[in-house]
Order: structure tokens, then C-alpha cells, then sequence
């Protein structure tokens, strides 16, 4: 019986899914709208490089492998990508992400400068005492004759 719920869970979600790919509003319009267009270019970014690199590689073959199919893959993939952002649970994930990224307290331009600055030191610091620590272990196992 729950393995009979569970699948029929699966192919309603499925289906709502796939009803939602035929539905062209935008839910949430005003919320949220800059991390979704963020997400949207980097989505839309990968699927044009795909797309792309589909064209790239068949560049020998015929002209509808070559023009055609990447077209037609990368149209359905900016349509998809476009209601994945408009998809109720993953829009008001990117709502939230927005709401939070606005409450971070961003360091000022002194602040930046002083952290990286830290940062640089202390990586500078330990990569010295490693290369330090590795030539000395280095000469203690050839003075010992383990390392030829």
C-alpha cells in the first residue's frame, strides 16, 4: 500500500511538473526577482555553452546536426530553465535566499582591504612553515639514507 502511494506520488509530482512546463506566468511576480534573474543567466549561460559545444562537435556532420538540433535543444532548455525558476517551491527557495542575502551586514571597502590582508599573511606564514618543515624532514631521511 505505501509503495502504491509513494509511486503515485511520484507520477502526480511528475505531473504537476510537467503540467507547470505548459504554464506561462511567473509566480511570486515581485519577490525575489533579482536572485531569480541571477539564477536564470547562470542557468541560461550553461545552456547556451551546451548548446554551443553540441554545435562545436558536430561540426563535420550535416546541417541539421550542426545548426538545427543545438537550436532546438537550447530553446527548450531557456523554456525549461524559465519555468524551473517560476516552479512554486524553488521560487520561494530563491524568495528566501533574497530576503537572507538582504540581511547580511556587507564589510566596508577598510574592512575587505584589513581581512584579505590577514588572509594573504597567514597563508603566506604557512606555506613557508610547510615548505620549511618538508626541507627539513627531507634532509633528515637522506642523512638517514631512506631517500636516495
Amino acid at each position: 500500500m505505501a509503495a502504491a502511494q509513494k509511486t503515485s506520488g511520484t507520477s502526480a509530482s511528475t505531473a504537476s511538473f510537467v503540467q507547470n512546463l505548459f504554464h506561462a506566468g511567473i509566480y511570486k511576480r515581485n519577490q525575489g526577482r533579482i536572485t531569480r534573474q541571477a539564477t536564470f543567466a547562470a542557468l541560461a549561460i550553461a545552456m547556451l555553452l551546451g548548446s554551443w559545444r553540441m554545435h562545436v562537435a558536430a561540426e563535420q556532420g550535416d546541417m541539421l546536426m550542426q545548426y538545427s538540433i543545438p537550436a532546438v535543444v537550447l530553446c527548450l532548455g531557456l523554456w525549461i530553465v524559465y519555468r524551473v525558476i517560476n516552479l512554486a517551491s524553488f521560487a520561494d527557495f530563491l524568495i528566501s535566499v533574497e530576503a537572507e542575502m538582504s540581511k547580511v551586514s556587507w564589510p566596508t571597502k577598510t574592512e575587505l582591504v584589513r581581512g584579505s590582508i590577514v588572509v594573504l599573511i597567514t597563508i603566506i606564514f604557512l606555506a613557508v612553515f610547510l615548505f620549511v618543515f618538508d626541507f627539513v624532514w627531507a634532509m633528515v631521511f637522506k642523512f638517514l639514507g631512506i631517500v636516495g
